[in-house]
């Protein structure tokens, strides 16, 4: 492989804002793996975030990077699965998997796209310096004859859509909206785009802690929410403390603390099967194949309000951030009932324009 922008290559990343900025360039922010995919006749790389390959993960879209992308090529985009007109972020995890056997069945059942939004190269020509209202154009006429699964993402200079799509698109399960500067060149492992993200709060039930891996005070708390059946099920976790607070939680929940887990709505986290197939705490890392079983039951006694962007599935998409105790909530009353469900948009509308009836 030899192009003028070679591997790895870190994407350019984005700051979080409250609210939509103007006089710029919008797309949505999509809920996936985000990828530099490099094509140099029947060669190609897919390089993640962190600059590591992806290749191996996603043999399917090898094939159709070759048939959709120009001979050669850099851009930057994000690896996705779609099912049922939904971004399902779960079965991109499970891709991360050590067994090749397992990984290629996946493929098959549930096969990737590729949505690209800049180019960082065409040709023989790097686009780099190149401002993104061109390098926009640019791609949009080298993908003008890419099919499913290699799509471009819409963008808009429209502000008043762009917070149309905020609200929409929620319901395909994207993230937000993120903008770009129409002048800004490409600019590696650099802020300089802006992302805005849904955020919603709900009260949770803490039912457990996790210890800090410094030893000191508490890493992260553990949220549920009761179901219909009365079963308080695990949620997500609550984690950005700074180090002072992380030790005075520690004292402040210590009465909390129950000595053996038996009796606890979670007990059987203490098995170590009961992780084979689940989310909960202590599971294996899809990246690492790690674990970590160690966690401190506490009486699901004390409710607390945390900001979330959205759910996948019953959980929190995202670690959730901490808003205040809410003593006026008695634990039994936090249930799924209180979670906002967005309106459903087919994704198929959003990238192809076909209407979610056909």
């Amino acid at each position: 492989m030899e192009l003028p922008v070679m591997p790895p290559v870190k994407p350019m990343l984005a700051k979080l804002a409250a609210r939509i900025p103007a006089g710029m360039q919008y797309e949505a922010k999509w809920d996936g793996f985000r990828a530099i995919v490099f094509r140099d006749g029947d060669e190609t790389e897919i390089g993640s975030r962190t600059g590591k390959s992806l290749k191996r993960y996603f043999p399917e879209l090898d094939a159709a990077l070759r048939e959709n992308l120009p001979e050669r090529c850099v851009l930057d985009g994000e690896i996705v699965i779609a099912q049922d007109g939904r971004l399902q972020f779960e079965a991109l995890q499970q891709r991360i998997h050590p067994a090749e056997s397992r990984v290629r069945l996946l493929a098959e059942r549930t096969p990737a796209s590729f949505i690209a939004f800049d180019a960082l190269a065409l040709g023989d020509e790097s686009l780099m310096d190149t401002p993104l209202t061109e390098r926009r154009r640019s791609l949009v006429e080298a993908l003008r004859d890419a099919r499913d699964p290699v799509f471009v993402a819409p963008a808009t200079e429209d502000e008043e859509l762009a917070r149309q799509w905020f609200d929409q698109f929620e319901g395909a399960g994207l993230d937000g909206v993120v903008a770009k500067r129409l002048d800004s060149p490409y600019r590696p492992d650099e802020r300089i785009m802006v992302k805005v993200k849904h955020e919603r709060t709900a009260d949770c039930v803490l039912a457990g802690l996790r210890p800090h891996k410094s030893g000191e005070g508490v890493g992260s708390l553990l949220l549920g929410l009761y179901d219909d059946a009365g079963t308080l099920q695990h949620v997500g976790v609550c984690a950005s403390f700074t180090m002072s607070r992380r030790r005075e939680l520690m004292s402040e929940l210590e009465p909390l603390r129950m000595e053996t887990p038996e009796g606890h709505p979670w007990a059987h986290w203490q098995r170590e099967e009961a992780h084979a197939e689940s989310r909960m705490p202590g599971a294996p890392s899809r990246w690492t194949g790690t674990k970590d079983l160690s966690w401190l039951p506490l009486r699901p006694e004390r409710v607390c309000e945390v900001a979330y962007d959205h759910m996948e599935g019953d959980r929190f998409r995202h670690t959730t951030q901490f808003r205040r105790w809410r003593p006026d909530r008695d634990p039994r009353s936090c249930t799924y009932a209180q979670l906002e469900e967005p309106v459903s948009y087919d994704l198929r509308r959003m990238l192809t324009g076909a209407d979610d009836t056909a």
